[in-house]
């Protein structure tokens, strides 16, 4: 009797679980790795930020999500793999064999080799960083509504988002919203005051979307009161504010929403990588001088056969995961292998204000509120879970009726992120 193959897949991010979802269900003994115990829906990560949505309304148990009996789900961090040895060595200390790997590492933000520029502009990368946002924040709001001193007021309702992609775009527009809701409660700050500036080192926002809804969204951030400076590089940035193309901007809050780079597996297996650190790989997701180990998503680095690079989207992610998992389910079958990974672009779709997006469907361009639908529709069926997705449908049902704020909770101090986050009602 032929003992069971066996396949490690790093990472529980939309890649992983959709490998882990489409492996057989027998053949193959299944282990998925992750540092968390549940998959995050990080898309709509700004929505917590901005108490648009609960923490629990994007994440949903890993085990939940994989209801199989040759899964197995493990919380742990891994450190690196032995290639000798088929190995995954993990920060506890274990050790995990396996017959292929699957590399689905994800993507942490950039600062373009300013590291310390962390420390006062957050990211939004996980539940925590969302928090931690959200507190920040609120806690703004409140310094400005006890301060006397008008310039220093000014400062605390400046609100400055680093970089003018879809993440950036819909954050800027959402820190608007909340800001000016949340602000009606208070006595001495009015929604007038709210100053939310969106930054972009190139010469428009949402580049790739084209010339007409680029132009689009340029002009419904403007209506809705978003300040944008283009052609504007950041150069520096402090706990009292950034300087960009030579404008000093006095604010505590500064949010990064600019480049991506891959999370460093790659020295793992001594592997090539591309420039922002992804594992450069074949036309089949495959490692070059690894016949076993592959690679998808935000980890990975596949250049189509026009030589263009497919962008980190959870589609992309998706489709490979999906792919590679049938491609080790052919070999392990003795079935001759799948053609080389094609990814089927769908489109690309950002929020551009309340009610309000953009999409870019090849020959069908969209906008305005029939784009926010079907934005919409197209989250909410990438949602892990009926329960999530029932839980977020709610919110954002409810947000096209009521516009009223979250409930200013917070609680610890900044620095430990203890932050009483309610279920919101705003959309």
């Amino acid at each position: 009797m032929a003992w069971p193959k066996r396949v490690i897949i790093v990472g529980a991010g939309f890649g992983g679980l959709e490998a882990a979802k489409t492996l057989p269900r027998s053949g193959v003994d299944i282990t998925l790795i992750d540092r968390t115990n549940h998959h995050l829906f990080q898309p709509l990560l700004y929505q917590v930020a901005t108490a648009r949505l609960a923490p629990s309304g994007i994440a949903a148990s890993t085990r939940a999500l994989v209801r199989r009996r040759n899964v197995r789900v493990v919380m742990a961090t891994v450190t690196g793999v032995d290639t000798d040895a088929r190995e995954v060595k993990s920060s506890d200390g274990q050790s995990y064999g396996y017959d292929y790997l699957i590399l689905a590492t994800g993507a942490d933000y950039s600062f373009f080799g300013r590291d310390e520029w962390a420390a006062t502009a957050p990211v939004i990368k996980s539940l925590e960083d969302a928090l931690h946002v959200w507190e920040r924040i609120l806690r703004s709001l409140e310094a400005a509504e006890a301060e006397s001193d008008c310039a220093r007021r000014h400062s605390l309702l400046t609100f400055a988002v680093v970089g003018g992609g879809p993440t950036g775009v819909e954050m800027a527009t959402a820190i608007l919203d909340l800001a000016r809701l949340s602000v009606r409660r208070f006595r001495h700050v009015s929604p007038r005051d709210i100053r939310v500036l969106l930054l972009e080192a190139g010469p428009t926002i949402l580049g790739h979307f084209g010339a007409d809804l680029s132009a689009h969204a340029c002009a419904t951030l403007k209506r809705q009161g978003v300040e944008l400076m283009l052609n504007s590089p950041v150069a520096e940035i402090g706990p009292e504010g950034l300087r960009a193309d030579g404008v000093w901007i006095s604010t505590p809050n500064v949010i990064w929403c600019a480049g991506t780079q891959a999370r460093p597996a790659g020295t793992w297996i001594d592997a090539p990588v591309a420039r922002n650190g992804g594992i450069e790989v074949r036309s089949d997701c495959g490692v070059p001088g690894h016949a076993v180990i592959f690679a998808v998503g935000d980890g990975a680095s596949f250049r189509t056969e026009d030589g263009r690079v497919l962008p980190g989207l959870a589609p992309v992610a998706k489709q490979q995961g999906r792919y590679v998992a049938r491609l080790i389910a052919r070999r392990i079958g003795g079935r001759p292998p799948p053609g080389p990974f094609r990814y089927r672009n769908w489109g690309s779709m950002a929020v551009t204000g309340r009610r309000s997006a953009v999409a870019d469907l090849g020959l069908l361009k969209l906008r305005g509120y029939l784009a926010w639908l079907l934005w919409s529709l197209v989250h909410l069926w990438l949602l892990g879970g009926m329960r999530n997705r029932a839980s977020v449908a709610l919110n954002w049902g409810w947000g096209l009726f009521s516009r009223h704020p979250a409930a200013p909770l917070v609680t610890g101090s900044a620095d430990n992120r203890q932050t009483v986050h309610p279920q919101s009602n705003i959309t």
